[in-house]
């Protein structure tokens, strides 16, 4: 059985992970963890004794972001109308998370981290999130059947990556790829 963090060490790791979010979301995941360290006002170590390797704190970084957007999107569900639920989750992705959120946009393109391999219930939660939004959109009529999730989350990747060469652009680009995956 673990014992409960102590207070001031539970304090830490929360102030880790925020910073580490803020710092892969703002540089990308080639940021070095004596940096983050520094950012957060701690040691290496302690940053070490919580996260053993760089990919542990990819992993929990990660792993909390994707459970944020995975509720996000099952919120749409529930809220939206079945084709909008899904146009309106991928403009998200692209227009504000893929903005402010280069880590993440790297971490689903699977740059720098294997999300699969690294956590796979996050990745998997992910894509059955995603698959309900399509689904959902396909029974409804509002969006083509001859694609799927893979293909989904290609052109979301792809959008993201779109955004972050030429961020001017994004807005009225993702409304052509959304156009065309509108059932016709």
């Amino acid at each position: 059985m673990t014992r409960p963090l102590r207070a001031d060490a539970a304090r830490n790791r929360a102030r880790v992970l925020e910073v580490a979010y803020d710092t892969f979301a703002a540089d990308g995941l080639a940021v070095p963890i004596d940096e983050i360290a520094r950012r957060a006002g701690v040691g290496a170590g302690t940053v070490y004794r919580h996260f053993p390797t760089k990919e542990d704190l990819f992993r929990a970084v990660v792993e909390d972001r994707i459970h944020g957007i995975v509720a996000s999107g099952r919120a749409l569900l529930d809220d939206a109308a079945p084709g909008e639920a899904l146009f309106s989750f991928l403009r998200s992705m692209v227009l504000q998370w893929g903005a402010t959120d280069r880590g993440l946009s790297e971490a689903l393109a699977g740059v720098g981290i294997d999300v699969n391999a690294a956590i796979p219930e996050a990745e998997s939660d992910f894509l059955d999130m995603l698959g309900a939004l399509l689904r959902a959109a396909q029974d409804a009529g509002t969006v083509r059947r001859d694609v799927d999730v893979a293909d989904v989350k290609a052109l979301l990747v792809g959008l993201q990556a779109m955004q972050g060469y030429n961020d001017a652009a994004a807005g009225r680009l993702i409304d052509v790829v959304l156009d065309g995956l509108r059932a016709g």
